[in-house]
């Protein structure tokens, strides 16, 4: 459990008074009735966990991490001082456990607990166990997260302090009926939300009365299981909108203190699934004026309900006419915070924790300052060519770019960790800060070209291309950016077009060196049977077979041959087969690195970074050279050759690229649970025709037919778990 019990306790001097180099907050005024804390459980996993794990230790306290059956081994775990155990993988039964974590809290002397976000950081009924236990709760009062957490009842309540709201249905009766009715009323497109949660999670667009209830029964499932609650709201759809946030800190104390400040505003505009990818602060082409409004309605909002400790109002901002309207009040900390942090010089986490243990608000809203733009995108391990669906897997290879005073790297993970299929697929946010704009989106696409990622696929590459966008760099940006300029974002036609045969002859050569590498101990007959390159007086050739693996699977496979030539000076010449190309160089291992290599080419010196790793029969090369990724597989090699006439030719058979489906398998587009499978033996079925409701990540997905037939043959059942790629329907195709 890494360094859980094992570490020393810290002073118990006042931890207040210890200076955080990232806060410019002044030492405040304490409330005399406040219990100090001293140990903070954290109620969540992942990279948050880790993000308050660093806070709450440069303020001297102890920190607990709670942990699933999946999270075993997991990096928030090893960084806290303490770590409990709290049920299986499933979040319903650990993470959204109030009775374990509360166990928890008791067992190990926490004084107060974090939520984070998602899970129960909105959860009124937890943040009231937790006072009624004695237990500080870090975030606002039950009743403010009740009230706030309810959409429906936080809109009449805005719409009673002067904060305008979407028009829409926010009633109590949830009779599908009657949301119909109210839909029919309201004219389409509507937008259907779940009155608690967020994050995208059981929203659905409908277009036409008749997607109404198909599209209303797939989002109370989605919302069940996200949040157990399937209540939702009814709302006219905003066609070209833009999604702005102001984080508030909105520190209020009964009649004591009365403080409330604002720390302006994020645009989260950019999105897939309702869900953001990219944020930024300040929001670009914003007036002053507009600032202020928009801050002051944010700050109306939380004074309507005596608002405590963080939170962050959302408003959605109508581009046709420049109108804002309040979407909802976020009674929590946001996966975004930390671009505000960077603008703002303040730590968020330290002003929740300050708060909590009964401080007044660090700066008054004339004291904050805001400077330059930053930026965050998180990375994601999703199959961006699949339309965005998740992805689980092993980081064989992970890599960000190094951390820095204006780069961020916020995660949960390291290298050889998994991304599990229970919980959310996000492997990283990068956040950078820049004096202007365009500084800061200069270093977001440098950070972005340097995020080594690979054994699994991830966003980053579509990240690059949404970041060298012309219409994303002039800050033309509103929530349908991305299906707005689809054609280029998800065009991954260029990578056919991409001459890879430089990155092939690199892939060889770091094949060659790294096996060199290898203990010569461990080598079948020692070093006169090794296949690297020494040979006495001898060059040596080995045959290569490689396949190019594009990003898109709608590209085949390349395979390609090459014949590689190279001795004991580090000399390679690397011939392809029927081709009359090569490409000769010099190349070494960078000695602090176990992967990395020194090229030389033409008189050029690069450092050329690799990731290996064995995967499902096949043995994965990924280069990166100059912010450009490759991806290379070749079979894995049965056995030494033996030499002959003192050289030795070994071929290393390709792995055969993609597998081929049989006509009319359907496969799972994900790993996931099964919900509902809608098909049965025997059934008709047309193209685009629903089959199967998958779920993973929290998220529903739904397999279609992709021909016309009869099903026959069924091979998942509902509640069963699938895999990547399982034949899940086979489909007898109609005869024409």
């Amino acid at each position: 459990m890494g360094n859980s019990t094992s570490i020393a306790r810290r002073s118990k001097r006042s931890w207040s008074s210890l200076a955080n180099p990232f806060s410019q907050a002044p030492p405040v005024e304490k409330s005399p009735a406040q219990r100090p804390i001293e140990k903070i459980l954290i109620a969540n996993r992942g990279e948050i966990a880790c993000r308050i794990i660093k806070t709450a230790r440069s303020l001297g306290l102890k920190t607990v991490a709670v942990y699933s059956d999946a999270d075993r081994n997991s990096l928030h775990v090893r960084r806290a001082d303490e770590a409990v155990f709290i049920g299986p993988a499933s979040a319903q039964l650990s993470y959204l456990s109030t009775t374990s974590i509360l166990d928890a809290a008791r067992r190990t002397g926490a004084d107060a607990i974090h939520p984070g976000y998602g899970f129960l950081s909105e959860n009124s009924k937890f943040a009231q166990a937790c006072h009624e236990s004695g237990i500080t709760f870090i975030g606002p009062s039950a009743a403010a997260i009740s009230l706030m957490g309810d959409k429906s009842a936080s809109k009449k309540l805005m719409s009673g302090a002067n904060v305008p709201v979407v028009p829409g249905y926010h009633g109590d009766d949830q009779s599908h009926e009657l949301l119909q009715s109210e839909a029919d009323r309201i004219g389409y497109p509507v937008l259907i939300k779940p009155v608690l949660g967020g994050g995208g999670k059981g929203m659905r667009i409908v277009h036409s009365r008749d997607e109404f209830l198909d599209s209303l029964r797939s989002a109370l499932r989605e919302s069940a299981a996200a949040f157990g609650d399937t209540r939702v709201l009814i709302e006219k759809y905003i066609a070209q909108p833009r999604h702005i946030e102001v984080q508030v800190g909105d520190f209020i104390f009964g009649d004591r203190f009365g403080n409330v400040v604002h720390l302006f505003e994020r645009d989260c505009s950019v999105q897939r699934r309702h869900q953001k990818i990219i944020e930024e602060a300040p929001a670009p082409l914003m007036s002053d004026d507009f600032r202020n409004s928009i801050g002051q309605a944010a700050v109306n909002a939380a004074k309507a309900v005596n608002y405590e400790n963080a939170g962050t109002v959302e408003f959605i901002v109508d581009t046709a006419t420049g109108e804002f309207f309040f979407m909802e009040m976020n009674t929590r900390l946001q996966v975004e915070h930390p671009v505000t942090e960077m603008v703002t010089r303040q730590d968020l986490v330290e002003w929740q924790i300050r708060v909590a243990n009964g401080e007044s608000l660090p700066l008054e809203q004339k004291s904050i300052p805001l400077q330059g733009h930053a930026f965050e995108a998180r990375v994601y391990a999703e199959n961006v060519p699949r339309g965005f669906l998740p992805a689980a897997g092993v980081l064989y290879h992970y890599n960000p770019p190094p951390a820095s005073s204006t780069v961020r790297i916020e995660t949960g993970v390291e290298q050889s960790d998994a991304v599990s299929v229970h919980y959310d697929p996000m492997i990283a946010k990068l956040v950078v800060w820049g004096s202007d704009r365009d500084m800061a989106l200069a270093k977001l696409h440098n950070c972005l070209s340097n995020f080594q990622v690979a054994g699994l696929p991830t966003n980053i590459h579509f990240l690059k291309k949404l970041a060298k966008h012309p219409a994303f760099r002039a800050g033309d940006v509103e929530t349908h950016f991305i299906e707005h300029h689809k054609n280029e974002l998800l065009d991954f036609s260029e990578s056919a077009k991409r001459d890879v045969k430089p990155f092939a002859a690199l892939a060889a050569v770091g094949v060659c060196i790294r096996e060199s590498f290898r203990r010569p101990e461990s080598r079948i007959g020692g070093p006169w049977h090794t296949t690297s390159g020494f040979r006495v007086n001898n060059p040596y050739t080995r045959k290569i077979s490689l396949d190019w693996m594009p990003e898109s699977e709608s590209l085949s496979c390349e395979p390609m041959s090459l014949d590689v030539t190279y001795s004991s000076d580090n000399e390679f010449l690397v011939k392809f087969a029927g081709d009359l190309s090569c490409v000769r160089l010099t190349a070494k291992r960078v000695a602090s690195s176990g992967c990395d290599i020194t090229v030389d080419i033409n008189g050029i010196s690069s450092t050329i970074n690799y990731g290996y790793y064995l995967q499902k029969s096949a043995y994965h090369i990924h280069v990166w050279k100059d912010g450009e990724h490759h991806h290379f597989t070749t079979a894995l090699r049965e056995a030494y050759d033996t030499e002959s006439h003192g050289e030795t030719s070994q071929r290393l058979t390709s792995s055969g690229g993609s597998s081929k489906l049989t006509p009319g398998a359907v496969a799972s587009p994900m790993a996931g649970l099964a919900v509902k499978v809608l098909a049965e033996l025997g059934s008709n079925v047309k193209a685009g025709d629903p089959l199967l409701v998958l779920e993973a990540m929290k998220m529903e997905h739904t397999v279609k037919a992709h021909i016309s037939g009869v099903i026959n043959q069924v091979n998942v059942t509902a509640g069963q778990q699938v895999s990547d790629g399982g034949i899940l329907f086979h489909i007898k195709a109609q005869e024409s």
